[in-house]
Protein backbone atom coordinates (compact mmCIF):
# COMPACT_ATOMS: atom_id res chain seq x y z
CA UNK A 1 0.00 0.00 0.00
CA UNK A 2 1.25 3.47 -0.88
CA UNK A 3 2.31 5.54 2.12
CA UNK A 4 1.73 9.27 2.58
CA UNK A 5 4.93 11.29 2.44
CA UNK A 6 5.81 13.86 5.10
CA UNK A 7 8.67 16.25 4.30
CA UNK A 8 10.10 18.27 7.19
CA UNK A 9 12.09 21.42 6.44
CA UNK A 10 14.60 23.05 8.76
CA UNK A 11 18.15 24.39 8.62
CA UNK A 12 20.05 21.84 10.71
CA UNK A 13 21.44 18.31 10.72
CA UNK A 14 19.58 15.99 13.15
CA UNK A 15 22.69 13.83 13.60
CA UNK A 16 24.81 16.76 14.86
CA UNK A 17 24.71 18.68 18.14
CA UNK A 18 22.59 21.79 17.62
CA UNK A 19 21.13 24.11 20.26
CA UNK A 20 17.43 24.95 20.12
CA UNK A 21 13.94 23.80 20.99
CA UNK A 22 12.87 23.63 17.34
CA UNK A 23 15.55 21.05 16.65
CA UNK A 24 14.36 19.00 19.63
CA UNK A 25 10.74 19.04 18.42
CA UNK A 26 11.80 17.94 14.93
CA UNK A 27 13.87 15.11 16.39
CA UNK A 28 10.74 13.84 18.19
CA UNK A 29 8.78 13.89 14.92
CA UNK A 30 11.55 11.84 13.30
CA UNK A 31 12.00 9.43 16.20
CA UNK A 32 8.30 8.71 16.81
CA UNK A 33 7.14 8.68 13.19
CA UNK A 34 4.90 5.63 12.56
CA UNK A 35 5.73 3.12 9.86
CA UNK A 36 2.58 4.20 8.01
CA UNK A 37 4.45 7.30 6.76
CA UNK A 38 7.44 7.83 4.52
CA UNK A 39 9.56 10.52 6.19
CA UNK A 40 11.81 12.95 4.37
CA UNK A 41 13.97 15.62 5.96
CA UNK A 42 15.46 18.60 4.11
CA UNK A 43 18.31 20.07 6.13
CA UNK A 44 22.01 20.93 6.11
CA UNK A 45 25.36 19.17 6.26
CA UNK A 46 28.69 20.10 7.82
CA UNK A 47 30.56 17.83 5.40
CA UNK A 48 31.78 19.84 2.40
CA UNK A 49 32.15 16.63 0.38
CA UNK A 50 28.52 15.53 0.81
CA UNK A 51 26.43 16.12 -2.33
CA UNK A 52 23.66 18.70 -2.02
CA UNK A 53 20.13 18.31 -3.44
CA UNK A 54 20.48 14.52 -3.43
CA UNK A 55 18.28 12.17 -1.42
CA UNK A 56 20.02 9.46 0.58
CA UNK A 57 18.63 6.85 2.93
CA UNK A 58 19.53 7.42 6.57
CA UNK A 59 18.64 6.09 10.01
CA UNK A 60 17.59 8.25 12.91
CA UNK A 61 16.88 6.64 16.31
CA UNK A 62 16.07 3.37 14.58
CA UNK A 63 13.76 5.01 12.01
CA UNK A 64 14.63 4.87 8.31
CA UNK A 65 14.10 8.13 6.45
CA UNK A 66 15.19 10.05 3.36
CA UNK A 67 17.60 12.92 3.99
CA UNK A 68 18.53 15.74 1.61
CA UNK A 69 21.02 18.46 2.58
CA UNK A 70 20.60 21.64 0.55
CA UNK A 71 23.20 23.76 2.35
CA UNK A 72 26.69 23.19 3.74
CA UNK A 73 26.81 24.76 7.19
CA UNK A 74 29.60 24.82 9.75
CA UNK A 75 28.81 25.60 13.42
CA UNK A 76 25.10 26.30 13.47
CA UNK A 77 25.27 27.62 17.05
CA UNK A 78 26.67 31.04 16.08
CA UNK A 79 24.96 33.70 13.98
CA UNK A 80 26.41 34.30 10.55
CA UNK A 81 26.96 37.50 8.56
CA UNK A 82 24.31 36.25 6.13
CA UNK A 83 21.57 34.66 8.29
CA UNK A 84 21.26 30.90 7.85
CA UNK A 85 17.52 31.28 7.22
CA UNK A 86 18.25 33.48 4.20
CA UNK A 87 20.77 31.00 2.80
CA UNK A 88 18.43 28.04 3.43
CA UNK A 89 15.54 29.88 1.72
CA UNK A 90 17.70 30.73 -1.28
CA UNK A 91 18.65 27.07 -1.61
CA UNK A 92 15.01 25.96 -1.46
CA UNK A 93 14.15 28.36 -4.28
CA UNK A 94 16.31 26.21 -6.57
CA UNK A 95 14.04 23.16 -6.37
CA UNK A 96 10.53 21.82 -5.82
CA UNK A 97 10.12 19.38 -2.93
CA UNK A 98 6.36 19.17 -2.60
CA UNK A 99 4.81 16.09 -0.97
CA UNK A 100 1.56 14.92 0.64
CA UNK A 101 2.43 16.75 3.87
CA UNK A 102 5.03 19.46 4.53
CA UNK A 103 6.11 20.76 7.94
CA UNK A 104 7.82 24.15 8.25
CA UNK A 105 9.25 25.65 11.44
CA UNK A 106 10.20 29.06 10.07
CA UNK A 107 8.05 31.28 7.87
CA UNK A 108 10.76 32.68 5.60
CA UNK A 109 11.64 29.43 3.77
CA UNK A 110 8.02 29.06 2.68
CA UNK A 111 8.65 31.75 0.07
CA UNK A 112 9.88 28.78 -1.94
CA UNK A 113 6.83 26.60 -1.25
CA UNK A 114 4.13 29.10 -2.22
CA UNK A 115 3.19 27.21 -5.39
CA UNK A 116 3.90 23.70 -4.13
CA UNK A 117 1.03 21.22 -3.93
CA UNK A 118 0.29 19.29 -0.72
CA UNK A 119 -0.87 19.99 2.82
CA UNK A 120 1.37 22.56 4.53
CA UNK A 121 1.74 23.08 8.27
CA UNK A 122 3.55 25.95 9.97
CA UNK A 123 4.77 25.45 13.55
CA UNK A 124 5.01 28.67 15.59
CA UNK A 125 7.46 28.35 18.48
CA UNK A 126 8.07 31.87 19.75
CA UNK A 127 6.30 34.89 21.23
CA UNK A 128 5.56 36.78 18.01
CA UNK A 129 4.65 40.04 19.74
CA UNK A 130 7.98 40.22 21.52
CA UNK A 131 9.80 39.04 18.42
CA UNK A 132 8.19 41.81 16.35
CA UNK A 133 9.35 44.42 18.85
CA UNK A 134 12.95 43.42 18.06
CA UNK A 135 12.58 43.59 14.27
CA UNK A 136 14.29 46.43 12.44
CA UNK A 137 11.63 46.75 9.71
CA UNK A 138 8.38 45.37 11.25
CA UNK A 139 6.18 46.62 8.38
CA UNK A 140 8.21 44.59 5.88
CA UNK A 141 7.99 41.49 8.08
CA UNK A 142 4.22 41.86 8.45
CA UNK A 143 3.80 42.24 4.69
CA UNK A 144 5.82 39.08 4.07
CA UNK A 145 3.80 37.24 6.72
CA UNK A 146 0.47 38.27 5.15
CA UNK A 147 1.71 37.09 1.77
CA UNK A 148 2.91 33.70 2.99
CA UNK A 149 0.43 32.71 5.70
CA UNK A 150 -2.45 32.08 3.29
CA UNK A 151 -0.78 28.98 1.86
CA UNK A 152 -1.00 26.99 5.10
CA UNK A 153 -3.66 24.38 5.74
CA UNK A 154 -2.67 24.34 9.39
CA UNK A 155 -0.85 26.71 11.76
CA UNK A 156 0.12 25.09 15.07
CA UNK A 157 1.32 27.41 17.82
CA UNK A 158 2.87 26.29 21.10
CA UNK A 159 2.59 29.85 22.47
CA UNK A 160 -0.85 31.07 23.52
CA UNK A 161 -0.07 34.74 22.85
CA UNK A 162 1.07 33.97 19.30
CA UNK A 163 -2.01 31.82 18.77
CA UNK A 164 -4.30 34.71 19.77
CA UNK A 165 -2.32 37.19 17.66
CA UNK A 166 -2.68 35.07 14.51
CA UNK A 167 -6.36 34.38 15.14
CA UNK A 168 -7.05 38.11 15.54
CA UNK A 169 -4.85 39.12 12.61
CA UNK A 170 -6.20 36.50 10.19
CA UNK A 171 -9.86 35.80 11.08
CA UNK A 172 -10.41 34.18 7.67
CA UNK A 173 -7.90 31.50 8.72
CA UNK A 174 -9.16 31.00 12.29
CA UNK A 175 -10.33 27.44 11.59
CA UNK A 176 -6.79 26.52 10.52
CA UNK A 177 -4.96 28.08 13.49
CA UNK A 178 -4.80 26.05 16.67
CA UNK A 179 -2.71 25.26 19.73
CA UNK A 180 -0.23 22.43 20.10
CA UNK A 181 1.56 21.56 23.29
CA UNK A 182 5.29 21.85 22.95
CA UNK A 183 6.83 18.50 23.82
CA UNK A 184 9.88 16.76 25.24
CA UNK A 185 11.16 13.23 24.72
CA UNK A 186 9.72 11.45 27.75
CA UNK A 187 11.42 8.25 26.63
CA UNK A 188 14.76 9.89 27.46
CA UNK A 189 14.27 12.63 30.04
CA UNK A 190 13.37 10.98 33.33
CA UNK A 191 14.56 11.40 36.95
CA UNK A 192 17.71 9.68 38.18
CA UNK A 193 17.07 6.88 40.73
CA UNK A 194 19.20 8.77 43.29
CA UNK A 195 19.48 12.49 42.51
CA UNK A 196 21.82 13.25 45.41
CA UNK A 197 24.27 10.56 44.36
CA UNK A 198 24.05 11.75 40.76
CA UNK A 199 24.82 15.31 41.86
CA UNK A 200 27.82 14.20 43.94
CA UNK A 201 29.26 12.24 41.04
CA UNK A 202 29.02 15.28 38.77
CA UNK A 203 30.67 17.46 41.43
CA UNK A 204 33.52 14.98 41.78
CA UNK A 205 33.93 14.81 38.01
CA UNK A 206 34.26 18.60 37.91
CA UNK A 207 36.63 18.68 40.94
CA UNK A 208 34.08 20.58 42.99
CA UNK A 209 33.04 19.95 46.63
CA UNK A 210 30.48 17.16 47.04
CA UNK A 211 28.00 19.59 48.63
CA UNK A 212 27.89 21.72 45.45
CA UNK A 213 24.36 22.62 44.32
CA UNK A 214 24.13 23.05 40.54
CA UNK A 215 22.08 25.75 38.84
CA UNK A 216 21.60 24.85 35.18
CA UNK A 217 21.05 27.10 32.17
CA UNK A 218 20.64 25.57 28.69
CA UNK A 219 20.20 27.48 25.46
CA UNK A 220 21.80 29.83 22.99
CA UNK A 221 23.93 32.59 24.46
CA UNK A 222 22.08 35.36 22.71
CA UNK A 223 20.24 38.58 23.69
CA UNK A 224 16.82 36.90 23.91
CA UNK A 225 18.08 34.62 26.70
CA UNK A 226 19.95 37.46 28.47
CA UNK A 227 22.69 35.26 29.98
CA UNK A 228 24.59 38.34 31.21
CA UNK A 229 21.67 39.15 33.52
CA UNK A 230 21.87 35.59 34.80
CA UNK A 231 25.55 35.98 35.69
CA UNK A 232 24.67 39.12 37.63
CA UNK A 233 21.92 37.21 39.46
CA UNK A 234 24.34 34.44 40.44
CA UNK A 235 26.66 37.09 41.88
CA UNK A 236 23.80 38.19 44.17
CA UNK A 237 23.04 34.69 45.56
CA UNK A 238 23.11 33.95 49.28
CA UNK A 239 23.55 30.19 48.97
CA UNK A 240 27.20 29.32 49.70
CA UNK A 241 27.45 26.14 47.59
CA UNK A 242 25.78 27.22 44.35
CA UNK A 243 27.55 26.70 41.03
CA UNK A 244 26.17 27.74 37.64
CA UNK A 245 26.43 25.44 34.61
CA UNK A 246 25.91 27.07 31.21
CA UNK A 247 25.12 24.51 28.51
CA UNK A 248 25.10 26.31 25.19
CA UNK A 249 26.97 28.63 22.89
CA UNK A 250 26.34 31.76 20.87
CA UNK A 251 27.49 35.26 20.02
CA UNK A 252 27.34 36.45 23.65
CA UNK A 253 29.81 33.80 24.86
CA UNK A 254 32.76 36.25 25.11
CA UNK A 255 30.63 38.77 27.02
CA UNK A 256 29.34 36.08 29.38
CA UNK A 257 32.85 34.81 30.01
CA UNK A 258 34.05 38.35 30.74
CA UNK A 259 31.18 38.97 33.18
CA UNK A 260 31.93 35.72 35.02
CA UNK A 261 35.53 36.86 35.45
CA UNK A 262 34.60 40.42 36.44
CA UNK A 263 32.16 39.33 39.14
CA UNK A 264 34.05 36.23 40.27
CA UNK A 265 30.96 34.08 39.78
CA UNK A 266 31.23 30.29 40.43
CA UNK A 267 30.27 29.14 36.94
CA UNK A 268 31.36 26.73 34.21
CA UNK A 269 30.69 27.29 30.51
CA UNK A 270 30.16 23.85 28.98
CA UNK A 271 29.42 24.77 25.37
CA UNK A 272 26.91 22.86 23.25
CA UNK A 273 25.94 19.50 24.75
CA UNK A 274 24.58 16.28 23.31
CA UNK A 275 21.26 14.82 24.42
CA UNK A 276 23.04 12.28 26.63
CA UNK A 277 25.10 15.00 28.27
CA UNK A 278 22.02 17.16 28.84
CA UNK A 279 20.25 14.26 30.55
CA UNK A 280 23.14 13.94 32.99
CA UNK A 281 23.02 17.68 33.73
CA UNK A 282 19.25 17.84 34.22
CA UNK A 283 19.35 14.89 36.60
CA UNK A 284 22.12 16.44 38.69
CA UNK A 285 20.88 20.04 38.81
CA UNK A 286 19.10 21.42 41.85
CA UNK A 287 17.29 24.03 39.74
CA UNK A 288 16.95 25.05 36.10
CA UNK A 289 16.90 28.78 35.34
CA UNK A 290 15.64 31.06 32.55
CA UNK A 291 16.53 34.76 32.47
CA UNK A 292 14.91 35.36 29.08
CA UNK A 293 13.44 38.60 27.75
CA UNK A 294 10.86 36.62 25.75
CA UNK A 295 10.10 32.96 25.05
CA UNK A 296 7.57 30.53 23.66
CA UNK A 297 7.57 27.37 25.76
CA UNK A 298 11.21 26.21 25.91
CA UNK A 299 11.73 22.50 25.42
CA UNK A 300 14.58 22.73 27.94
CA UNK A 301 12.04 23.61 30.65
CA UNK A 302 10.02 20.49 29.85
CA UNK A 303 13.12 18.30 29.78
CA UNK A 304 14.25 19.65 33.16
CA UNK A 305 10.82 19.09 34.71
CA UNK A 306 10.69 15.61 33.19
CA UNK A 307 13.93 14.86 35.06
CA UNK A 308 12.40 16.12 38.30
CA UNK A 309 14.23 19.47 38.36
CA UNK A 310 12.31 22.63 39.48
CA UNK A 311 12.34 25.83 37.42
CA UNK A 312 13.10 29.47 38.14
CA UNK A 313 11.98 31.71 35.27
CA UNK A 314 11.34 35.28 34.33
CA UNK A 315 7.68 36.06 33.61
CA UNK A 316 7.67 35.44 29.87
CA UNK A 317 6.27 32.92 27.44
CA UNK A 318 4.11 29.98 28.48
CA UNK A 319 6.42 28.56 31.16
CA UNK A 320 4.69 30.44 34.04
CA UNK A 321 1.31 28.91 33.21
CA UNK A 322 2.48 25.32 33.59
CA UNK A 323 4.32 25.82 36.91
CA UNK A 324 2.82 25.66 40.37
CA UNK A 325 4.26 26.37 43.81
CA UNK A 326 5.79 22.88 43.98
CA UNK A 327 7.47 22.84 40.56
CA UNK A 328 9.03 26.28 40.28
CA UNK A 329 9.16 30.00 40.95
CA UNK A 330 8.17 32.79 38.54
CA UNK A 331 10.05 36.07 39.00
CA UNK A 332 7.80 39.12 38.91
CA UNK A 333 10.49 41.33 37.36
CA UNK A 334 13.78 40.85 35.56
CA UNK A 335 16.04 42.40 38.20
CA UNK A 336 19.14 40.36 39.06
CA UNK A 337 18.30 40.42 42.77
CA UNK A 338 14.79 39.06 42.09
CA UNK A 339 16.19 36.11 40.13
CA UNK A 340 18.78 35.54 42.87
CA UNK A 341 16.11 35.45 45.59
CA UNK A 342 14.04 32.96 43.57
CA UNK A 343 17.07 30.71 43.11
CA UNK A 344 17.87 30.92 46.83
CA UNK A 345 14.27 29.98 47.60
CA UNK A 346 14.67 26.71 45.69
CA UNK A 347 18.22 25.96 46.83
CA UNK A 348 17.49 26.48 50.54
CA UNK A 349 14.15 24.61 50.41
CA UNK A 350 14.55 21.58 48.12
CA UNK A 351 11.83 19.63 49.95
CA UNK A 352 9.30 22.26 48.82
CA UNK A 353 9.90 21.24 45.20
CA UNK A 354 9.55 17.44 45.06
CA UNK A 355 10.56 15.41 42.01
CA UNK A 356 7.04 14.06 41.64
CA UNK A 357 5.52 17.54 41.30
CA UNK A 358 8.00 18.48 38.59
CA UNK A 359 7.44 15.31 36.58
CA UNK A 360 3.68 15.74 36.92
CA UNK A 361 3.90 19.27 35.46
CA UNK A 362 5.76 17.94 32.42
CA UNK A 363 3.60 14.90 31.66
CA UNK A 364 0.97 16.66 29.48
CA UNK A 365 3.85 17.57 27.17
CA UNK A 366 5.19 14.05 26.57
CA UNK A 367 6.30 13.79 22.94
CA UNK A 368 5.26 10.21 22.32
CA UNK A 369 1.58 11.03 22.91
CA UNK A 370 1.51 14.46 21.23
CA UNK A 371 3.46 13.42 18.13
CA UNK A 372 1.39 10.27 17.76
CA UNK A 373 -1.85 12.28 17.74
CA UNK A 374 -0.51 14.61 15.04
CA UNK A 375 0.44 11.65 12.85
CA UNK A 376 -2.90 9.93 13.47
CA UNK A 377 -4.77 13.04 12.32
CA UNK A 378 -2.58 13.38 9.25
CA UNK A 379 -3.19 9.76 8.26
CA UNK A 380 -6.94 10.15 8.80
CA UNK A 381 -7.04 13.25 6.58
CA UNK A 382 -4.94 11.54 3.92
CA UNK A 383 -7.34 8.59 3.77
CA UNK A 384 -10.44 10.78 3.86
CA UNK A 385 -9.27 13.46 1.42
CA UNK A 386 -10.57 11.63 -1.63
CA UNK A 387 -14.04 11.28 -0.10
CA UNK A 388 -14.83 14.66 1.44
CA UNK A 389 -13.38 17.94 2.60
CA UNK A 390 -11.91 17.44 6.07
CA UNK A 391 -11.25 20.29 8.56
CA UNK A 392 -7.66 20.21 9.78
CA UNK A 393 -7.51 22.43 12.86
CA UNK A 394 -7.31 20.62 16.18
CA UNK A 395 -5.81 21.42 19.55
CA UNK A 396 -3.02 19.03 20.59
CA UNK A 397 -3.12 19.37 24.38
Amino acid sequence: MQKPVLTIFYQFNPWRSSIGGIQTIIRSFLKYAPDSFEIRFVGTTDDPTEPLFTWREANYAGRTLQFMPILTLQDNNHRKRIPVTVRYTAALLRTCLESDFMHFHRLEPTIASKQWQGEKTLFVHNDLKQQAAKQKIPALNHALERYLIQQFDQVLSCHTGSLELYQDRYPNLSDRITYINNSYDDGVFQPAPDRSAHRRVLAQTMNLPEETQFILFAGRLQPQKDPVLLIQAIAALSHPNAHLLLAGDGELAPEVRAEITRLGVPATMLGAQTQTEMLRLYQAASVFVLSSRFEGLPVSVLEALGCGTPIVTTDCGDTPRLLNSKSGVVCQDRAAITIAKALDQVLFNPDHFPVEACVSAAQPYAAQAIVSRVYEDMLWRWKARSRERVPVARSYT
